[in-house]
């Protein structure tokens, strides 16, 4: 692979890998704001037109984005763009490609991280607190029924092995906020006692979610599937985000007073991500995802006094870093695996379609599982927990860098998140439709607001 680069002028590579990264961002933004254009308008997440953009320039569409793991050709009238400009043999921009891309997944990486931590900032604990049992109840079945009959039937329906079905399981626990908030506020429902309900089992569904996420990563990563080491795993994820929580009244103060002393520049952004590195850090150290210590570092600082200020700071970040990562999710994505006219494919068709139905089912279930004394509209409560959004991407990411899923489940599952995630806020318009909001207890403007910028 490098003889070829090696035969290069230092001029001369410098100048294609540069044209390459304008044209890899260039791709990038121009796809997914096309894309995301065309679903506000139908009043649908954007992130899933990024997603979808990814797939259109990617190894399942023009390949003029392709990761080196998908294993596909640059398309040819890219290579040549790339050559003639360069001035380098066509046969070298290939290696010149594959070689540099590492830089692009750092920049996506670091994208995933900020969006987390955006997400860990959001969370209303004190609303958590408010909605109570019926939050904690329907965040329970909404993490334990798709997850579990989700591993249960890939294992002995599919014979899919521990290891994938535990985390397609795992993709399957998430929920929205953003998503459901968004569609929420858009009706008048936000602040409605099923609104409450919602947004609080979403904070603790991402918790417990993004726990299981790193125990399975950590999990495989080491190759160990002995009790003692899973359990210390869950403890030390379980411990990890306690802290955070505890931190978020102790520790926030005293970042508020820090940040009181600054003076220069961009002060607010840079305290914030000396937390959320120092987190990823820590989360890293004791053998956890770093994805885990940038949603902690968020809770720690969901209570400062300068929460509204670390927001606007992270989001333009969050706007450009996350795109990238929601395109290379789509972008690696090879869905000629569940091509319906390929008969080799149809397999992982129906595995895909498993999957939905279950995170569907899964998810409205949990909405009949809790006890009021009031009247609560549970199928609303149900839809409202379904739509995995940018957090079951965030998952199907971390899975696909891993290494942990094949071609077939990455595709089956990321027709999973789309699937929930378009039909989650259409079938809320239809059934809050002509229907006007019962008064609920009062809930924070602030979660109607959208949580990063994207949908």
């Amino acid at each position: 692979m490098y003889s070829l680069i090696a035969e290069l002028s230092a001029h001369d590579l410098e100048v294609a890998e540069t044209l390459i990264g304008v044209i890899r961002f260039l791709l990038i933004f121009l796809a997914a704001r096309a894309l995301a254009e065309v679903l506000v308008r139908l009043s649908l997440p954007t992130i899933v037109g990024e997603l979808l953009a990814g797939v259109v320039i990617g190894a399942s569409g023009f390949h003029l984005l392709i990761p080196p793991s998908a294993g596909t050709e640059l398309n040819e009238g890219l290579v040549n763009v790339i050559s003639s400009l360069a001035s380098i043999p066509p046969e070298a921009v290939p290696d010149v490609y594959f070689e540099s891309f590492p830089s692009l997944q750092a920049v996506a990486t670091l994208g995933l991280y900020a969006l987390l931590f955006l997400t860990g900032l959001e969370s209303e604990l004190e609303e958590l607190v408010a909605v109570g049992a019926q939050a904690f109840t329907v965040a329970m079945a909404g993490v334990i029924l798709p997850f579990a009959f989700g591993t249960l039937g890939l294992m002995f329906i599919f014979q899919v092995d521990l290891i994938p079905a535990v985390f397609a399981g795992a993709s399957m626990t998430a929920t929205s906020i953003g998503i459901t908030a968004s569609v929420f506020g858009e009706l008048g429902y936000l602040k409605t006692r099923e609104g409450q309900i919602v947004i609080g089992a979403a904070v603790l569904d991402d918790i417990l979610g993004i726990v299981i996420l790193a125990v399975v990563v950590a999990l495989a990563a080491g190759g160990s599937l002995e009790i003692a080491p899973i359990v210390k795993l869950v403890a030390a994820a379980v411990v990890f985000v306690i802290a955070a929580i505890a931190l978020s009244r102790t520790a926030a103060p005293g970042f508020d007073w820090l940040l009181d002393r600054l003076k220069a520049p961009g002060a607010v952004v840079v305290a914030s991500f000396v937390i959320l590195v120092l987190c990823c850090f820590v989360a890293t150290a004791i053998g956890l995802e770093a994805a885990l210590g940038a949603f902690a570092a968020g809770l720690i600082l969901s209570s400062s006094k300068n929460n509204h200020a670390i927001q606007q700071s992270v989001l333009p970040l969050v706007s450009l870093f996350a795109t990238i990562f929601f395109v290379l999710v789509g972008a690696g994505m090879d869905l000629s695996v569940i091509n319906p006219l390929d008969p080799t494919s149809r397999s992982a068709l129906v595995v895909a379609g498993f999957l939905l139905v279950v995170a569907i089912i899964g998810k409205i279930a949990a909405g009949w599982v809790f006890s009021s004394d009031k009247p609560t509209n549970r199928l609303v409560v149900g839809l409202g927990m379904m739509p995995r959004g940018e957090v079951g991407l965030i998952f199907l990411g971390l899975g696909t860098s891993a290494k942990l899923l094949t071609p077939s489940l990455e595709a089956a599952i990321l027709l999973m998140v789309i699937g929930t995630t378009f039909l989650a806020p259409v079938l809320l318009r239809i059934v809050l439709k002509d229907k006007p909001p019962n008064d609920g207890n009062k809930i924070s403007d602030d979660v109607a607001a959208d949580p990063v910028g994207l949908l």
